[in-house]
């Protein structure tokens, strides 16, 4: 998941954001990763064996992370 404040900055950088279509889609693909990790984290697809669980939130994770930083170097 995301703290707070990291949570603060990029919607600030968002809200900032002079081409308001690029901060809307940039809002969304946040959003959906911040849900498909949040989701992944409170283990609610009991399908997943620890390993496949592992390997999904890493790379929900890594994707989350990626979008921040595209977010960020606005």
């Amino acid at each position: 998941m995301i703290d707070n404040t990291d949570m603060t900055l990029v919607l600030e950088k968002l809200e900032n954001l002079e081409d308001e279509v690029l901060a809307v889609e940039y809002l969304k693909k946040f959003n959906d990763a911040s849900k498909k990790l949040g989701k992944l984290l409170l283990n609610l697809d009991q399908s997943l064996d620890h390993g496949e669980w592992k390997k999904a939130c890493d790379e929900s994770r890594d994707e989350l992370d990626k979008i921040v930083l595209e977010i960020m170097s606005f």
